[in-house]
Formats: structure tokens, sequence, C-alpha cells
């Protein structure tokens, strides 16, 4: 179709040519003949020869060769000079001289030049009549013409250029259309219109349908496309099609993620309010061509494994307290077999008012069940580790607060990973403790975890994805101890403790309850709770331990 198409426009071009072509050469004829008849008809020399003849001699004598000459000169096919009765008195045929002229001479007898297409003894031919004057008197006739097959063969001439102009440009253009098409079925993988529209739809389909985020960058890493479910996890405002990925305001490591050159495998990285991890690879093809990137949503997977280890602790921690409870069950039996059951009596009642003791004391300290089980969790945990783990005198039951606390799996992720990174750098140090302060304030819940340890390196964002007093590259809790922080516009600090070790702050926003009165939540009702909590250090006694 394209080949036919630069046929049927090469073709066109060349009859266009070919008609404009004859009609300029017909007119470039008109125009020679008429300056060959003015020239010969203003001629002295003619006049002379015409005044002669008027005295009885013959002006064919003189005229016939001045018209020969002038036919040769000037490229006209025939110059014929002629009495105004239209006797010829010169004709490139000898033979004809003396014969009437062919052709109409009526305008010239009225003195007017005129040219015509009439068919003469030399056939048909283009050709000017003009008046011959002397002394204002119209004395002779003068008409110079050339033939319809002389003006043929210069266009034949022409069009023989043409046709080779016109074969080359078709020659041109197939050759054209045929390294154009070849090169857009290289680009276009061999597939034509309908499977490229084919292609699209699914292509589009695909796009949007799929749940994983999808992000397609170009050599300069601007986005070209990205899917529904990619603009969603990246919190992505409208259409940011041809945005750079640095202007997108990602957090830094995710933004060298989506920059970096060389394939990213299942790498974990936090945004404002969820775990992505995210996978990469450069377009094949040679050269900078471009990236395609996905997102897979792990907030709730990551929930869900932080769950997950919190019950196999608590696992952990029931086969500890089983293990115990074996050994003095064992020592109460061996009480008896010696016969000492007061004492055996003694020592087991001492054993559980001791533990139940312990448990009334952290419900009534924190008050939110599931806290209470992650701290009675933590701490029998902490305890087969060498540390003990207490809650300050000054935390206050939850359940006091009237406002809306944040939902309890992000307390256990916040607090959760807090102790952990507490009890691991707490290994192996004499004496360690980890206190813990829960305590709502005006407007805020307080959460504090302090150490004894060994504290926190100075000039080192701890709370930077992938750091990890065990190593670079492994940690993950506290960045996303942060992450909860920020999603509840909240606060989340790391110091150095008053007595040595490390001390986390976390201060979480409480939602006024429905229906409360906002003035009334921000004044609490006992003055010595205001002094408490103007002092967020609070007292180091413990309320428990284990």
């Amino acid at each position: 179709m394209q080949v036919l198409l630069v046929a049927v426009v090469v073709a066109g071009c060349a009859v266009f040519a070919y008609a404009t072509a004859r009609g300029q050469a017909e007119e470039a004829a008109r125009r020679q003949a008429g300056a060959v008849a003015l020239a010969v008809a203003d001629s002295p020399s003619v006049r002379e020869a015409v005044r002669a003849a008027a005295r009885g001699s013959d002006p064919s004598v003189e005229l016939q060769p001045y018209a020969e000459r002038v036919r040769v000169d000037s490229g006209v096919n025939f110059v014929t000079i002629m009495s105004p009765e239209g006797r010829r008195w010169t004709h490139p045929d000898p033979r004809r001289i003396g014969e009437p002229f062919m052709g109409n001479t009526a305008p010239a007898l009225r003195g007017e030049t005129f040219s015509e297409t009439y068919t003469g003894t030399l056939g048909p031919s283009i050709r000017v009549v003009t008046p011959l004057r002397d002394d204002g008197r119209i004395v002779g006739l003068v008409s110079a013409g050339i033939t319809v097959r002389a003006i043929s063969d210069r266009l034949a001439t022409q069009l023989s250029a043409l046709a080779w102009v016109a074969g080359g440009a078709l020659a041109l253009g197939g050759v054209g259309t045929y390294v154009v098409n070849a090169r857009l079925r290289r680009h276009t993988h061999g597939m034509n219109a309908a499977e490229l529209s084919r292609m699209y739809d699914y292509h589009q389909a695909a796009l949007h349908g799929v749940r994983e985020g999808l992000l397609m960058l170009d050599g300069q890493r601007r986005i070209t496309l990205i899917n529904d479910a990619g603009r969603e996890l990246l919190a992505l405002p409208g259409d940011v099609t041809g945005t750079g990925v640095a202007d997108l305001g990602l957090p830094a490591p995710l933004t060298g993620a989506l920059l970096a050159d060389r394939p990213r495998v299942d790498e974990v990285h936090l945004t404002a309010d969820r775990v992505l991890v995210v996978n990469s690879s450069p377009v094949a093809g040679g050269g900078r061509r471009g990236t395609v990137v996905t997102l897979r949503d792990h907030t709730e997977l990551q929930a869900l494994t932080g769950e997950l280890d919190h019950e196999r602790g608590f696992t952990q921690a029931l086969r500890s307290q089983a293990h115990e409870a074996a050994n003095r069950l064992h020592t109460v039996v061996s009480l008896i077999e010696l016969g000492r059951a007061d004492e055996a009596v003694d020592f087991a009642t001492a054993e559980l008012e001791l533990a139940q003791a312990l448990t009334d004391e952290v419900v009534t300290a924190v008050g939110e069940p599931v806290l209470v089980a992650l701290l009675l969790g933590k701490a029998a945990q902490a305890h087969e580790r060498g540390v003990e783990l207490v809650v300050t005198a000054d935390s206050r039951s939850l359940a006091e607060e009237g406002g809306l606390l944040p939902p309890a799996r992000d307390l256990v992720t916040v607090l959760g990973n807090l102790i952990d990174n507490a009890v691991d750098a707490l290994t192996a140090v004499p004496g360690a403790r980890i206190a813990v302060t829960l305590r709502p304030e005006p407007q805020e819940l307080l959460l504090r975890v302090a150490d004894n340890g060994p504290g926190l390196p100075e000039g080192v964002d701890v709370f930077r994805r992938g750091w990890s007093g065990k190593g670079e590259g492994r940690g993950l809790g506290l960045a996303l101890v942060r992450q909860v922080a920020e999603r509840y516009g909240g606060t989340v600090v790391a110091a150095q403790g008053p007595g040595g070790g490390a001390e986390f702050t976390v201060r979480l926003p409480i939602a006024p309850a429905p229906g409360a009165d906002p003035a009334e939540a921000a004044d609490p009702a006992d003055p010595a709770e205001s002094a408490e909590a103007a002092d967020p250090a609070g007292p180091a006694d413990a309320a428990g331990s284990w």
C-alpha cells in the first residue's frame, strides 16, 4: 500500500508536470513566433522589397532568402511574408510561393497582431500574424509559426527527463518505504497495527488490573507510566507522568532505590504509612533505556509478622514458665516426700501470691489488655536472658483515658520493637534493667523505654531503615516505630538516659472522644496529675518487675 501510494503520488506529479510543461511550451512557441513576426515586419529591407514590388519587381527574389535565414536562425518552422490579399512572397517550400496563405488574416488587416493554431501546408502549427506597415499603410502581412510536431518533439525531450526523475522518485520512495517499514517492524518486533492495538488494550487492562504497583522510568529517571496501585502505594497526587523520581518527595532510601542502575530484589522500604517491597530491573536493549519497578504492599504482612513474633515470644515465655512451674512442683513434691508438708504449702502459696501480685500490678498500671499481655510476655523473655523489665511507678492505666487511643496493633509495634531492641542491647550486661513508662497526658500518650546499657552511637540516625546495632542492613524495628509515630502526627526521640544507656520517648496524639469538650480534655482534673505530666522523666521506682 505504501509503494502504491508513492506510485500514485509520483504519477500524479508527472501528469501535472507534463500538462504544465505542454502549456508552457505552447506559450513559449507563441512568444517566439510573435517576436520573429514583429522583427521581420519592422525590418527596413522588408519594407524596401515591398516598395519594389509596387514598382513591378518580384519581391520574392529578396524576401525568400531573407525569410529563410531568419527561419533558420530563430528556430521557427516557417516565416511567410505575403501581400495584403494573402498571396505568399516567401515559404519554406519554394513551390508554395505565389499560392494563397492558408489561415486567417482578417485581424491583421485591421492592424492587429494575433495568434492561432491552424493546420496549413506544414500541418498543425501555432502561428502569429502581424501587419507590415509602410508610412502607416498596411502593405503586407508577416506570419511566423512553429508546428505542433516541433513543440511535441521539444516536449518529448523534456518528458524523457521527467520520466527519469519520476522513475528515480518512485525508486527512492520504494526504497525509503522499505527501509522505514523494516525499521518500524524491528522496533515493533514484527507486529502490525492491529496487533499493536490489541496489545495496547491488553496492556491497559493488565496495568490497571494488577494489585502490585508498577512504574516505568525512562533513561532520565522520569516516570513514563504508573498504574493505579503504584500511585496509591506511593501516595502520589494526580498525574505524575513526566515527573522525575527525585521530585516526588519520597523518602531518601526509596528514592535512591528507584534511581539506582543495578537491579533491586525484594528490598524493604518505608514510606510515611506503608512498608513496601521494591523490585527493579533495567530495560534490556543497550544503553540507559530505563527501568521497570514493581512495588508490593508489605504493611499488613509486616504487622502480622510482628504479631507472630510476639506470639512466638509468648509461647516461649509460657514454655519457660511451664519449665519453672515444673521445677517448683518438683520442689513441692520433694518437700512432701520428706515429710515437710507445712513448708511445701508455704512455698507454693508464696509463689502463687507473687505471680498474682505481679500480674495485678501490671494490669493496674497499664490497663490495656493487649499491652498487658505484651509486657508479661516480654518480661518473661527478658528474665530468661538475665534482664529485669519494670513498669515505672509514674505509669497510669490507659483505661482511664477518655479519648481515642491509637489502635492496639500500632502500640504493640512501637512498644514491642523498643523492648526487643533494649533486650538485645542489654545481653551480657550485669544488672541489666529496662524501665517502661506508659502514661496518658493532656491530648497525647507517652511511651518511654529506657535501659542501662551501652547507649546509642553518636552521629547516627538510629531510625534509618537498615541500621542495626548488630550491623548494617538488618534494622527495621526502629524505622517502623518512627513510621507509626509520623503516621499519627506524633514524635519519637532517641537520647542518652539520665543514668546512662538509651532512652526512647514516643508521643502519640490522643483524639477527643465523640461528644467530649476539647477545653475539658486539655485541662486535667487532678493538679497532681498536671504536675506529674510536667515531669516526663518520672520517678525511677518500679510498680512491678519480674
